[in-house]
């Protein structure tokens, strides 16, 4: 009889207890109306608000423990549940699964109710592990501990929030500003380390240490506020701004950040490529960082959008067909791309190299990913589409191990044969005796009878880098040959004519006189003797 009078007395208390609180479990509605409601700061009851998460087989402390939990996890996270947006129909059919089923937050598909047999609507116990996975990520570290520390500090509420949590808020900006010094100080000196590791003091420990360490440290302060904020159960408006900023904010300083390292990255790749013998390569560094600074935010803006909630597949899409058909009315760009692209894999040419294709003729100034620019002879400036270079044949001077020179040296037809020898002995000389001559290629023969001049041919090579010290050995070369034409004699010939009057009266004729035939033929015999 006593056991029936304190089980009768529990009964009585628990309803008595409920007449105070929300309790209706009849419709989605009213199951998430009894869990809110009744564990609202002003009017908590944690028996009742766990009934929707007591299913067949759950005991009342592990409900309570849920519905605690999840309600944590909203006001943690920001998420606010709109009543009269929430079927209130017992009988309510879920489209998609075609079951009496009802998710309650879009963004958590995995959490819903579902209709029991005795007609009420409670969570699922898939719901409920999910709610204990939400709760462990959203309270990382042991966070959850200070849910159960904090409001010992002070439960007095003014402008909406408790004492304790204008408390905690001054304590993190307190430890927010000593973490931000402490960091910047220790990423400086990381940073320095590195720098003077590879020798780039100068050009970047005052310029962009500073520019990487403060972001870096914002950045670990945003992180650490991410991690503490759902602990201090701020009322649901203010969370889900302050979650939205603070989680907006991690994309954005990570986007400076990046930013900012590529920088310091392009200072390094620059130095290294100044080491190398080509040039194509410090062209190649100051397009590589406007690429991989453009790459750095278009990834940055896009994971500010996710984090605003804001559609990024649609975008995507929408940006897909955008740009088929800005690629179809940019053709001539995207070719001229790939064109650069081309030239830098293949190298047919690098900054400083004289070539020519087609009618362009001139120095490589710079290489861009668009065109190229070529400064002419005439001094002119030729900008020329990367496309055009990539197709045409490329004649690359500035490749010649050896620079060839050619020319005729015209000496007069009254030089003597053996003048001839010895002054054909002498260039040959003159070529071996230049430093800047290929002594294993080079050719000096009399080989020609002109019209006005007897011709010898002057082929040889420099091995000289430049044009202009290609000049200056030409200079060299044709300086000795008239010195050495002047000190044997040697007359240069030049386009003359000569006018001969065969027969005038009182003088003997200039008509020449030939031998017969048979002394013809001895001479011819004489002449092969003596040679």
């Amino acid at each position: 009889m006593r056991y029936v009078l304190l089980a009768s007395f529990c009964v009585y208390s628990f309803f008595a207890e409920a007449q105070n609180s929300y309790l209706d479990l009849s419709t989605p509605y009213h199951s998430v109306r009894t869990f809110l409601e009744n564990l609202q700061p002003e009017s908590t009851n944690d028996s009742i608000a766990a009934l929707p998460f007591k299913p067949s087989g759950r005991s009342l402390k592990e409900a309570k423990e849920s519905a605690v939990k999840f309600k944590r996890v909203l006001d943690g996270r920001g998420i606010y549940l709109y009543l009269d947006e929430i079927p209130n129909s017992s009988n309510y059919l879920d489209s998609a699964s075609n079951r009496r089923k009802y998710v309650l937050i879009d963004a958590y598909p995995k959490i819903f109710l579902l209709k029991s047999e005795n007609g009420n609507w409670y969570f699922s116990d898939s719901s409920i592990d999910r709610i204990e996975e939400l709760y462990k990520e959203t309270f990382r570290f042991g966070t959850g501990e200070l849910l159960n520390l904090l409001p010992k500090l002070g439960t007095k509420k003014t402008f909406g929030l408790y004492s304790y949590q204008y408390i905690t808020i001054f304590i993190l900006a307190l430890i927010s500003a000593l973490v931000y010094k402490v960091f910047a100080f220790f990423t400086e000196k990381i940073f320095s380390r590195l720098v003077k590791r590879f020798n780039y003091q100068s050009e970047t420990s005052e310029k962009y240490l500073w520019q990487i360490a403060r972001p870096t440290s914002v950045f670990i302060i945003v992180l650490l506020l991410l991690l503490i904020t759902p602990a201090l159960q701020l009322p649901v408006t203010y969370s889900k701004y302050v979650n939205i900023i603070l989680r907006v904010m991690v994309p954005l300083f990570g986007t400076v950040i990046m930013y900012r390292m590529v920088s310091i990255a392009s200072v390094f790749l620059m130095r290294m490529a100044q080491t190398t013998e080509s040039t194509l390569d410090d062209q190649l560094v100051p397009l590589l960082r406007k690429t991989l600074k453009t790459f750095v935010i278009i990834i940055g803006t896009l994971l500010i959008l996710d984090n605003l909630q804001v559609p990024i597949l649609p975008l995507l899409t929408g940006l897909s067909i955008g740009g088929l058909a800005f690629a179809l009315a940019a053709q001539d760009t995207i070719k001229n791309f790939f064109g650069s692209v081309m030239i830098f894999i293949d190298k047919p040419f690098q900054v400083g190299d004289w070539i020519t294709s087609n009618d362009v003729d001139g120095t490589v100034e710079e290489v861009g990913f668009r065109s190229s620019r070529i400064r002419t002879f005439r001094n002119s400036l030729i900008y020329v589409p990367n496309s055009k270079l990539a197709d045409n044949t490329i004649d690359n001077h500035g490749l010649r191990k050896y620079r060839r020179f050619y020319t005729q040296i015209s000496i007069t037809y009254d030089t003597p044969p053996e003048m001839i020898e010895v002054f054909v002995k002498g260039l040959r000389q003159i070529v071996e005796d230049h430093p800047n001559t290929w002594k294993d290629n080079y050719h000096v023969y009399f080989n020609e009878m002109a019209s006005s001049s007897l011709n010898i041919m002057f082929y040889i090579f420099f091995s000289v880098p430049t044009w202009g010290e290609e000049l200056k050995c030409r200079h060299e070369i044709l300086m000795s040959i008239v010195k050495l034409g002047k000190e044997l004699g040697v007359n240069f010939a030049f386009p003359t004519q000569t006018l001969h009057i065969e027969n005038l009266p009182g003088q003997p004729s200039l008509s020449p006189s030939y031998p017969s035939g048979s002394d013809a033929e001895m001479k011819l015999q004489t002449f092969f003797k003596k040679n």
